[in-house]
């Protein structure tokens, strides 16, 4: 037994000679004790709270912590999540999903000072904000790095505020990049194994030198609760995002005006390409930045200023960074010849909150009949229709119903509906507003039955059950 022992420590001592230093300055023997101790007091927790008329209004994402009924019927939602400091004055970067439905905000230090916030601007499309502490106090506060450089196996910090347990730390590494779980447009999530639970949503993934590579936004759970897959946006997508927001108080996306779909063989061989990377254009928007440029469906796009283009997202991301006027050479292979068109880069007009914003001019709560234009049904976030959410999600004019902005991460129907689905009609009953969703749900979800859906994936009409109560 000794002379084993003996053996097992001289392969460990061998082990340990072979082992390269950088790996070694990775794996502090003592722990992260100081730089978790260095960084936590920049991490936030984030309290919110809001007024709510019903139930099927609530938000389930983060989850409510408390209600309390008012005289009217109505209840008082308060909600935790995180956020970090990124500057002395006091700025706040933290998830949309975390604040949107607040109609009050208040930050908590890690010292237990709160601070009122309020809201610089935020983003729906990347799910970030962007809050301003009313201090004059200098603050601590965390740095920004580059996401770029993560790779698979690094070590990674969590920090934030899971169950409302403020200046929790969970360590794990980074375990796949460029991550697309359909939240939207611009998913391109890093993957880690580190602890991320309800609550979390909103704070730091830090690297071992204590840069913020992401923020924490999303996990994936048959539970509800972390079984070592969540998901942070990389800063190379937060940081343009809190660069306007703090510039604008809005973000002012690029926009072509074209409809993607990757490369696959059919396309290549019409537009006489023989190579397999790049995206075919399937449709042009009339009087749109693409249309003047001469871009025609069947083009094959090889390059955008300059740049490789891999598959649809990467192009879609491409132009949603490229700033308004800009001319941007487009390289494209069409009927077997490559050529560059130069497109000028006008600007996207997205959603600022549940309602889409007409160009020029503040997004409305509600249409001018009255019916509401956006909101919650069975932990699902629907919209009316019109011609810039069209534009985002790709949407055929023809096709008429609502379109599924996201969907509550634990929700029972988070894996039935997916964002750009349109829900045509809800138990066989067409529902172009949601008026005539609420008045079909309401019935089904009096019974708490399942109600059949027909919802537009793409253009091909399929069917799914929802669950009533979510």
């Amino acid at each position: 037994m000794l002379r084993f022992r003996s053996i097992v420590s001289a392969l460990a001592l061998i082990a340990l000679a072979a082992t390269p230093a950088g790996a070694q300055s990775r794996l502090p023997t003592q722990g992260y004790a100081d730089l978790v101790e260095r960084l936590s007091p920049a991490v936030v927790n984030i309290a919110t709270s809001q007024r709510v008329e019903g139930l099927e209004d609530m938000p389930r994402f983060p989850p409510g912590v408390g209600r309390a009924p008012e005289g009217d019927g109505a209840a008082q939602v308060t909600s935790l999540g995180s956020g970090f400091i990124i500057s002395a004055d006091g700025v706040v970067v933290t998830n949309n999903h975390v604040i949107e439905a607040a109609d009050a905000i208040e930050v908590i230090l890690q010292n237990g000072q709160r601070f009122e916030a309020v809201v610089v601007g935020r983003d729906p499309a990347t799910d970030i904000a962007v809050l301003r502490m009313n201090t004059r106090q200098p603050l601590p506060y965390v740095n920004m790095g580059d996401s770029d450089t993560a790779r698979v196996g690094d070590i990674v910090l969590a920090i934030g505020n899971p169950f409302g347990l403020g200046g929790s730390l969970s360590v794990g590494v980074v375990s796949a990049r460029n991550r697309d779980i359909e939240a939207g447009r611009y998913d391109d999530f890093i993957q880690t194994d580190a602890a991320i639970n309800r609550g979390n949503s909103g704070g730091p993934l830090f690297n071992s030198d204590g840069e913020v590579i992401g923020v924490n936004t999303a996990i994936l759970s048959p539970t509800g609760n972390s079984v070592g897959i969540g998901f942070a946006t990389p800063t190379s997508i937060v940081r343009p995002v809190v660069d306007q927001l703090l510039r604008y108080g809005e973000t002012r996306r690029g926009w072509l005006g074209v409809r993607l779909a990757n490369l696959d063989r059919a396309a290549a061989q019409r537009a006489g390409y023989d190579g397999d990377s790049g995206v075919v254009i399937t449709r042009i928007t009339p009087g749109g930045p693409a249309a003047a440029a001469g871009l025609r469906p069947g083009d094959v796009v090889l390059k955008f200023n300059g740049r490789d283009v891999a598959d649809s997202r990467s192009l879609t991301r491409m132009v949603g960074e490229t700033q308004v006027g800009a001319q941007a050479p487009v390289e494209i292979v069409r009927d077997g010849r490559r050529m560059t068109v130069t497109a000028t880069i006008e600007r996207l007009e997205e959603m600022t909150g549940g309602a889409r914003a007409p160009s020029g001019g503040a997004a409305p709560s509600r249409r001018n009949d009255g019916g509401p234009r956006g909101g919650r049904l069975f932990g699902i976030a629907l919209s009316e229709l019109d011609a810039s959410l069209r534009e985002e999600f790709q949407i055929e004019p023809d096709v008429q119903g609502l379109v599924v902005l996201a969907t509550d991460v634990d929700s029972a129907n988070e894996n039935v509906v997916r964002p750009g689905d349109v829900i045509e009609a809800m138990a066989f009953h067409r529902v172009d507003t949601l008026n005539a969703a609420r008045t079909v749900a309401g019935l089904a979800a009096d019974g708490e039955r399942n109600i059949v859906v027909r919802i537009n994936r793409d253009g091909a009409v399929t069917y799914r059950r929802l669950r009533a109560r979510s």
